[in-house]
């Protein structure tokens, strides 16, 4: 065969070789102005160039919970983290499909939380860890007893010219000089090409990640990819242009410069609410893993959240995988009770609102079939029955089934619309509404209310 052939191992077609790109030197950074004038909301331009899907046999979810996700928040307790990471584990299942978790490893309790989720001795997630391009991280990563880590490489002539100060070819030598030093130190290194969506893809980023392949093949290693849509600027159109098109840019990763997709990862965030979307497309063009954190928490507008990717997974493979989803709302309960953090009510799979329903007509419809105006059994998945609002049009047995599925009380623990408390709601109730209200009732001012009931010492 004509040595420009080859044979594509997944469609199993003759392409032709792919043009071996060299880095582009240039003296002045390419902001792509075009796109991105700070002036101005940037703008997503169409090329009509379409990439194939190409969706791995296995895709996996990766998290950044205790490194990214506190970025933004007060760092957690060791025994927070133990806790977190047991819930993570049963919720990853059998199977690891929540493959990896990273750490920070600068701190001493950074290490002590390491250590102690090493000693619980479960399969997944597989600790990773974070680190600087400098070569004595290494030292740390290795004492630790990690196999692999991630290394910052910065990849837009944003970062490169104005925060490193470098040429491109200085930064690609330094990261390079990095990148020997952990095939040296027997580390699988995971290259963070942060700010990829407004980073030259052929001028500096394939040439890159090319070497960076050669280096591996030479070292008889695997070499890792972490494609950072670093502040939100990618989009998931089919024909759009790069550098913020993400099939274009997970299609054209494995093209130009052999990655498989075992070894790319997409870590994105949500400057412009496309997160979730960006990831399952990362997915879809070949990306073996999506990187998330617990909720999405993470900095500015947060991350992927992990518990999105597990209901996009069962949505493409039609199956969990062996997936715990009811772990979502321990998780969340933890937050809340031992953290502190109160998740926004209208969260998604989570939040307090997720799957009440609040319109006195839905709630007649939810009543009569949950199916109805509920997106599944979230009782089975969430351990979370669906909720009604209360209103002046709930009736007692409304009330009654607000207060037993809010407190999942079951058998002879349930409430009636006779009982005391329910008659005591009902009276508030009608009440406000007598006095012209016109708003719904809250979950808030109904906990109140019981509350105050039982202070009463009422039957």
């Amino acid at each position: 065969m004509d040595e420009k052939l080859r044979i594509n191992n997944k469609t199993n077609l003759m392409e032709m070789e792919a043009y071996g790109y060299e880095i582009q030197d240039i003296p002045d950074p390419e902001l792509f102005r075009e796109f991105f004038q700070y002036t101005e909301i940037p703008k997503v331009a169409f090329n009509f160039r379409t990439s194939p899907y190409g969706m791995p046999d296995q895709v996996y979810i990766t998290d950044s919970t205790f490194r990214d996700g506190q970025q933004s928040r007060e760092p957690y307790t060791t025994k927070q983290i133990v806790d977190i990471f047991k819930m993570m584990s049963k919720m990853s299942g059998p199977n690891g499909i929540i493959r990896q978790t990273e750490f920070f490893t600068y701190s001493d309790r950074d290490k002590e939380a390491i250590r102690a989720c090493q000693d619980l001795g479960l399969e997944f997630p597989q600790i990773t860890t974070w680190i600087r391009a400098q070569k004595e991280d290494f030292k740390i990563v290795k004492e630790m007893g990690v196999k692999e880590t991630g290394i910052l490489t910065s990849c837009s002539d944003y970062h490169i010219f104005y925060k490193l100060g470098k040429t491109r070819q200085q930064a690609m030598d330094h990261y390079l000089s990095v990148v020997h030093d952990a095939f040296e130190a027997g580390i699988t290194p995971r290259c963070h090409l942060e700010d990829i969506t407004r980073a030259d893809f052929y001028g500096f980023v394939v040439p890159f990640v090319r070497r960076i392949q050669e280096m591996a093949d030479e070292a008889g290693m695997q070499a890792k990819i972490r494609v950072c849509d670093t502040m939100g600027y990618g989009v998931p159109y089919s024909g759009t242009a790069l550098p913020r098109s993400v099939p274009g840019i997970i299609y054209g990763l494995q093209q130009y410069t052999g990655v498989p997709s075992e070894n790319l990862e997409w870590h994105g965030h949500n400057d412009f609410y496309k997160a979730v979307a960006n990831a399952a497309t990362a997915w879809l063009y070949g990306c073996g893993a999506v990187n998330c954190t617990l909720f999405g928490i993470g900095e500015r507008t947060g991350n992927i959240p992990v518990e999105a990717m597990m209901f996009e997974y069962a949505q493409l493979k039609g199956t969990l995988d062996g997936m715990d989803t009811t772990v979502i709302t321990d998780l969340a309960r933890y937050y809340e009770d031992q953290i502190g953090f109160t998740l926004p009510a209208q969260t998604p799979f989570a939040g307090a609102n997720f799957n009440v329903t609040r319109a006195g007509i839905h709630a007649d419809g939810l009543l009569k079939n949950e199916e109805i105006y509920n997106i599944f059994d979230t009782s089975k998945f969430l351990k979370r029955p669906p909720l009604v609002s209360l209103n002046q049009n709930s009736g007692a047995a409304g009330i009654a089934h607000w207060i037993n599925t809010k407190y999942h009380l079951e058998g002879s623990e349930t409430v009636d619309k006779n009982s005391g408390v329910v008659k005591y709601i009902k009276d508030w109730i009608d009440a406000e509404y007598a006095g012209g209200r016109v708003a719904g009732i809250s979950g808030e001012e109904v906990e109140k209310k019981i509350t105050e009931f039982a202070t009463e010492g009422q039957t």
